[in-house]
């Protein structure tokens, strides 16, 4: 079995362009796949398509939204106001009902037919933001029950899992990618590419992680 191509989970977001450029650093060939499933800031799969021509990737876009027929979220549905916070004893309502389900699952079949068997996704239990599907036991179950589907042997490889927005700013300037990600992404609930809104749950966790992280690193350069 060939392991030295992986398939990237890509949104073009600060989080999978990150995977992107970790992915590019790991194996011999990469794709990115993009997912177009009814999103409002559905931009950031244009972007992402820009990403990967700059990264030197192959990159691929599949329509599947039927997703967002399948449950009521402020990311795909405009009538109803995004959650600024996230309430207590429930999921924020930008939370996509299985999202990372669909995608994983979909992305696998994908990466089968064409040879791959790794497969890189942006999520993080460290900043889940409350997703379930964001989950290191998510990931571990799915990875099982992938296998036993498709009779195959993939690693899902998850390389945010365990560090928080600060941690993911300073991987991104190991990879020599901060600036790229930071003008360049699209993270913001609203569609704003770059620093985004500056107000909405995706922007306040990218604006403080990416604040802490240039302040220590200008500590280190003093």
């Amino acid at each position: 079995m060939n392991r030295d191509k992986a398939l990237v989970v890509f949104s073009g977001g600060q989080d999978s362009t990150t995977c992107l450029f970790w992915a590019k650093k790991h194996f011999k060939k990469v794709v990115a796949l993009s997912f177009v499933y009814g999103q409002k800031h559905v931009k950031e799969v244009d972007l992402a398509r820009e990403i990967a021509a700059e990264a030197g990737v192959e990159w691929k876009s599949m329509d599947v939204s039927f997703i967002a027929s399948l449950g009521k979220n402020s990311l795909t549905d405009t009538t109803i106001e995004m959650d600024e916070q996230r309430p207590e004893g429930g999921f924020p309502n930008t939370f996509v009902p299985g999202r990372n389900l669909f995608f994983l699952s979909i992305a696998a079949v994908f990466a089968r037919e064409n040879g791959i068997f790794d497969l890189v996704t942006g999520v993080s239990q460290t900043d889940f933001s409350g997703y379930p599907d964001c989950r290191d036991n998510f990931i571990k179950s799915l990875n099982v029950t992938l296998n036993l589907a498709l009779d195959e042997q993939f690693v899902i490889h998850t390389p945010l899992m365990w560090i928080d927005k600060c941690q993911t700013w300073a991987l991104a300037d190991e990879l020599g990618v901060l600036d790229l990600i930071r003008e360049k992404t699209l993270t913001c609930y609203h569609g704003i590419v770059g620093d985004g809104c500056g107000h909405c749950p995706a922007c306040k966790l990218r604006r403080e992680g990416l604040h802490a992280y240039l302040q220590i690193k200008q500590e280190k350069e003093k």
